[in-house]
């Protein structure tokens, strides 16, 4: 360090400078050595080059007397001054390794400000001569001598501003940072983001169906509270009675009565929570809004996992979630349900490193992700083979295909050969197998319905007759706000309109078609998304479709089982939504990509300026469209409430009238303690059912009394209101005397006890 530079930046230093011209000797206790590096010279040795610290006679010898003095007070001015101004225009350096500087700050500093002082003086004195290099021994003994005492009295007056030691935090601190920083990231991340944002969309998307959830229920009071029974059924009798889970409390006294439509199983662990009918409603309404958050998400991540940025996944999730068709399927919760679909296909892609924007990546091969899929896919079939059959035959599909695939290549050696794993495979083996398991256990009580029940398997006649015309896929269904009424007397040209009216979206198909042309997927997965929606559409028009369907969906219902249990082919529009939907998330993601690059290319006073802000705000537009397209005017019809007397008689019993949908308002009567009960409403009628239902149309009489007895019922509850004009209305108050019937009323009820003979 230069002496005359340090000099000019600490302008206290200039008086120190002058004291060879008075009485005050200088004081050394450090010098550099002669080759500048920086390393302090010996104390008390001179250096002729360097220039040596001299003095006169006379200031020697005043210089022991005022040794201590001088000392003290030139320490603590050039301390203050030099502390000062290094502070304010030099860096913190690191402390010198000589013994003063180690010892004390105070001191050191004192030392720094002193070399800067006798630098020109010495250079003077060695002008002069040898003069006063007889007594530098004496002054160097002196100097060190006063240092001495600095370091004794002195105290540093900088030292409340040296660095506090770093407090090392307690355990307990550790481990709430640890989880404040877990929690921190896991709220932050975006599948966290993701599933959220689902949730609070699919409320607002289907308000107002949790205004009032303890007392209406979404679209209509038939298959709606079937489904609340179903739920409820479900989840009592897997924690009462697990053995007789498919032989439910209605039809009685028929077999495997829950299995005589879709089950919903998967939702049993949801029935297990509260009881009675209240409870089934309000937790009928929650499900719903969760399974369009559910599809949201699945579509979603599926999106976001082959490569889709988030604003076309966005897109994707709206359009497979809140596509027009679905707002007709409101009462119909196991056709609702398909976001583990979607959501099984992500994490098996996700296991397999699968996307279609990198292809297969090895290195990205997680097995957990692959089980998990298997998992999500075997509950997507616990909830019926309705919508669950195809997606068997679409997963085998699929494992066919890649497995064909990568074994071609592996022997062949075409393309480059890329390690599967062994923890894959067996991932994948057990993943399969527990698909299979869950698959076998679900279709064999389906399997002894049809054994028992022959006549409930669907003919070609009645898939004849739900099959929905070419034009359906453009007819929009009464639930759609936005079409709804527009598409009025073109739904009157449907001979079924509720399983016909299957629009996916005008927005969507013109933002599918737009990415046909411009997308984010490579041409040749464009290519095939195509010819998964023309196939799907075709599949899905059953016997409308080409050839009269022999082609197409009849060669599937007579040669794969499973399909002749299907009464709607119009419900295969769930994959012709899901391929439009990919399609158009492609075709956002590029538009979203090029918004970026733009945004990129900005300088960045542009960026400043928010140049690049709406080109990414319209990328918003599309996701804006669908969800608007998607809106609904889906009644929500308050639902009859339980008689009194429903939660005091014993079973068995039957409630008159009886028909297919007041049955199911009697089903959702009976989760207040699940008595047998005669009624039941399901995707078939039991035959035995409809003749016992003519036949009380006389009761009460002889024969009605005497079959009533036959089948073990010893109970009647006659609905006042509604037998009223319907074919059960002598119910009321026919003469029962001699007929070994008891008879009280109880409010809106009539109710009749059959006695032993």
């Amino acid at each position: 360090m230069s002496n005359v530079s340090e000099t000019e930046k600490d302008p206290e230093a200039e008086p120190a400078a002058t004291r060879s011209e008075k009485p005050e000797p200088a004081v050394t206790v450090r010098e550099e050595s002669a080759s500048g590096n920086g390393k302090p010279a010996a104390r008390g040795t001179a250096d002729p080059e360097e220039g040596a610290p001299t003095a006169d006679a006379e200031s020697t010898a005043n210089a022991e007397s005022t040794a201590e003095a001088e000392s003290t007070a030139n320490a603590e001015s050039t301390a203050e001054a030099k502390g000062t101004a290094d502070a304010a225009s030099t860096p913190k350096t690191a402390p010198s390794t000589d013994a003063a500087s180690s010892t004390d700050p105070a001191s050191t500093d004192a030392a720094s400000s002193t070399d800067a002082a006798t630098g020109p003086v010495g250079a003077a004195g060695g002008k002069e001569g040898e003069k006063g290099a007889a007594q530098d021994g004496k002054a160097a003994a002196t100097a060190d001598q006063r240092v001495s005492l600095v370091k004794v009295k002195a105290e540093d007056p900088f030292g409340s501003f040296a660095p506090v030691p770093e407090a090392v935090p307690s355990r307990a601190r550790r481990v709430v940072a640890r989880v404040g920083n877990a929690v921190g990231g896991f709220l932050g991340h975006e599948w966290t983001m993701a599933a959220v944002g689902s949730v609070l969309l699919a409320a607002v998307m289907t308000w107002p169906t949790l205004q009032h959830p303890a007392t209406t229920i979404p679209e209509d009071t038939a298959d709606p509270t079937l489904q609340a029974w179903q739920m409820s059924w479900g989840g009592h009798i897997l924690t009462t009675n697990p053995a007789q889970l498919w032989n439910a409390n209605a039809f009685f006294p028929d077999k495997y009565s829950y299995a005589f439509s879709d089950t919903l199983l998967g939702y049993a662990p949801a029935g297990m929570i509260g009881s009675g009918p209240m409870a089934a409603l309000v937790r009928y309404n929650i499900i719903y809004v969760l399974i369009f958050a559910l599809a949201f998400f699945g579509a979603y991540v599926l999106a976001r996992q082959l490569g889709a940025r988030p604003t076309g996944a966005v897109v994707a999730g709206a359009a497979f979630a809140y596509a027009p068709w679905r707002l007709g399927q409101a009462g119909h919760l196991h056709v609702l349900s398909i976001g583990g679909i979607a959501l099984a296909l992500a994490m098996l892609a996700r296991g397999h490193g699968f996307s279609l924007r990198d292809g297969y990546q090895p290195d990205r091969r997680r097995w957990g992700w692959v089980l998990a899929g298997w998992l999500v896919a075997a509950w997507q079939i616990s909830l019926g083979f309705g919508i669950g059959i195809p997606f068997v035959y679409a997963l085998l599909l699929i494992v066919v295909v890649t497995a064909v695939s990568w074994g071609y290549r592996h022997v062949r050696k075409w393309g480059v050969t890329r390690p599967f794993g062994w923890k894959l495979f067996f991932a994948n083996l057990g993943g399969g197998a527990i698909f299979a398991a869950v698959g076998g256990l679900m279709a064999y009580p389906y399997l002894q319905v049809l054994k028992e029940h022959p006549y409930a398997r669907r003919s070609e006649e009645l898939v004849g007759l739900f099959s929905p015309p070419l034009k359906g896929f453009f007819i929009a269904p009464p639930e759609s706000w936005l079409w709804g009424e527009a598409y009025r007397a073109a739904r009157g040209t449907l001979t079924w309109a509720p399983e016909m009216a299957l629009l996916p979206g005008f927005f969507l198909y013109g933002l599918a078609f737009a990415g046909l042309f411009v997308s984010t997927w490579r041409i040749k997965h464009r290519i095939w998304m195509l010819v998964g929606v023309v196939g799907t559409i075709a599949l899905a028009m059953g016997t409308n479709g080409f050839g009269k369907g022999e082609f197409g969906y009849l060669a599937l219902y007579r040669a794969l089982p499973g399909f002749d249990g299907i009464r709607t082919s119009g419900r295969l529009v769930v994959w012709t939504t899901l391929f439009l939907a990919l399609l158009a998330a492609g075709a956002v993601s590029a538009f979203a990509e090029r918004a970026v690059e733009l945004f990129a290319d900005r300088t960045q006073t542009e960026r400043r300026d928010r140049a690049g802000f709406f080109p990414r705000l319209a990328t918003l537009i599309p996701v804006m469209l669908v969800l608007f397209e998607g809106t609904h005017s889906t009644p929500h019809p308050v639902v009859p409430t339980a008689p009194v007397a429903m939660s005091t008689v014993q079973g068995p019993l039957m409630v008159l009238p009886s028909h297919e949908l007041f049955d199911m308002n009697v089903m959702l009567w009976s989760t207040d303690g699940f008595p047998k009960i005669v009624n039941g409403g399901s995707g078939f009628t039991p035959m035995d059912q409809q003749e016992l239902r003519l036949t009380m149309q006389q009761f009460p009489d002889e024969g009605t009394v005497a079959l009533l007895r036959e089948r073990g019922i010893r109970t009647v509850v006659v609905v006042r209101s509604q037998a009223l004009g319907s074919a059960y209305e002598r119910a009321i108050d026919a003469p029962i005397d001699g007929l070994g019937l008891t008879r009280t009323e109880q409010g809106d009820v009539v109710l009749y006890q059959v006695e032993d003979r």
